[in-house]
């Protein structure tokens, strides 16, 4: 039966079992009488052309014609935006737990349909790191617990458990001889909190639960921001890295890496995914089409285009890498280890990561007394990285900039003068 006109209670109160009705004003909004009550429908259709059945609800409160319409409304506007009203009903029905909704909101993610403050889809880096937050952390502990029943007490609890060690546990990773090694920490209970808070705004926003149960929860504040290296430390890793060079039991590109990333402030993903074809020679800049704030120009100083020629020879291929692996083709995925046996061997503390590195580039930085929109400029920090037209119009001043920081940073290191050139051959054929 279709109706020519607007839903309205009378047409309700006629319907025969069996029968439907169609609404005037809105396409695909109707009515059936099943049995015993009367329901609201829709039917649509999805991106890919699949056509939809979905049913808004019974008729009597809080449904009525007009409300049923409204939100008949509501979800073909989310049609258009590309969801799947039918789909996401049927998958708030599954999430019953904790596991199942972080299980939802990483499809959610890999499928690109999570936005970024910026905008942007999550990216696979981000995604893994994620995901290994969950794996480790967050299932272990609140996995079983319907999405409903969390409440902001068990989220602190959650929170001092993980910053005292609960979940801390050496296991046994995918990739060939892989061990993950989870410590836990305050560090690592903050960041995984702030995760849980995304995953519940998830779930608020497809109707799971009511609230955030994160909201309100006071977390540990992240030392590891503040952390800088000391003048002793930096004499130590330059000690270590001129050693590892003469042992040659750590690769040249590994070593040629932790002096760049030294020497630049850059992030480390930045450093080993970046190509041959991202840098200009001439005018020593780089840029970073995908980095963590978006597209990104840095200058570089000198001390950083002698390890860059030195890494990369003329028989390289644009699309590879900079500082290769030692095996196969991919990121050297090995680094952090490596990191390790170098930290191992300069007597550094557990709370120097290569990330450090960054916090003490700026600082330098600040300490010569440049400006924190030259900085932010220097390191590509979040709203600051530069656009082409930026470059060119006050390249001399950054790179000034990049020198002034790069060559400090060298004489912290007590390298000597020509020591930033690390030569090592083409494997393959490939710088």
């Amino acid at each position: 039966m279709v109706s020519g006109r607007r839903i309205g209670k009378r047409e309700i109160a006629s319907l025969e079992p069996g029968q439907v009705i169609w609404d005037g004003d809105v396409s695909g909004f109707g009515a059936r009488r099943q049995i015993e009550a009367v329901s609201y429908i829709l039917i649509y259709r999805t991106a890919e052309g699949r056509q939809r059945w979905h049913t808004i609800g019974r008729h009597g409160s809080p449904w009525t014609p007009d409300t049923a319409r409204k939100e008949a409304r509501r979800l073909l506007g989310s049609v258009a935006g590309g969801l799947d009203p039918a789909a996401l009903k049927r998958a708030k029905r599954m999430a019953q737990s904790v596991s199942e909704l972080c299980d939802l909101y990483l499809a959610d993610a890999e499928a690109g349909r999570l936005l970024t403050r910026r905008k942007t889809a999550k990216k696979i880096s981000t995604i893994l790191t994620d995901r290994g937050r969950i794996e480790r952390h967050i299932k272990p502990l609140l996995g079983t617990m319907r999405v409903p029943a969390v409440t902001r007490v068990d989220i602190e609890g959650f929170m001092h458990d993980v910053a005292q060690g609960k979940t801390a546990a050496r296991s046994k990773t995918k990739k060939r001889r892989g061990l993950a090694n989870v410590r836990g920490g305050k560090g690592t209970a903050s960041r995984t909190v702030g995760l849980l808070g995304s995953i519940f705004t998830y779930a608020l926003r497809h109707g799971m639960r009511p609230d955030n149960p994160v909201r309100g929860v006071e977390r540990f504040a992240d030392g590891q921001r503040n952390r800088r290296l000391s003048d002793e430390e930096y004499a130590a890793i330059g000690a270590a890295l001129r050693n590892a060079e003469k042992d040659g039991e750590i690769c040249p590109p590994a070593i040629a890496l932790t002096r760049f990333l030294l020497v630049t402030g850059w992030r480390r993903g930045e450093g080993l995914a970046l190509k041959p074809s991202e840098v200009h020679l001439v005018r020593r800049t780089a840029t970073l089409g995908d980095s963590k704030t978006g597209r990104s120009v840095r200058p570089l100083s000198n001390s950083a285009m002698s390890l860059l020629r030195s890494a990369t020879n003329s028989k390289a291929e644009p699309d590879g890498l900079v500082f290769q692996a030692s095996r196969g083709r991919g990121l050297m995925s090995g680094y952090p280890k490596i990191w390790e046996r170098i930290a191992l061997a300069a007597g550094l503390p557990d709370d120097v990561t290569p990330h450090v590195f960054r916090h003490s580039f700026a600082s330098l930085a600040a300490d010569l007394g440049f400006a924190d929109s030259t900085i932010a400029a220097l390191i590509g920090h979040a709203g600051r990285s530069m656009t082409s037209r930026y470059v060119h119009s006050a390249d001399a001043v950054l790179l000034a900039a990049a020198d002034a920081v790069a060559r400090r940073t060298l004489e912290l290191m007590r390298e000597p003068k020509g020591a930033e050139v690390v030569k090592f051959r083409a494997r393959s054929g490939k710088a």
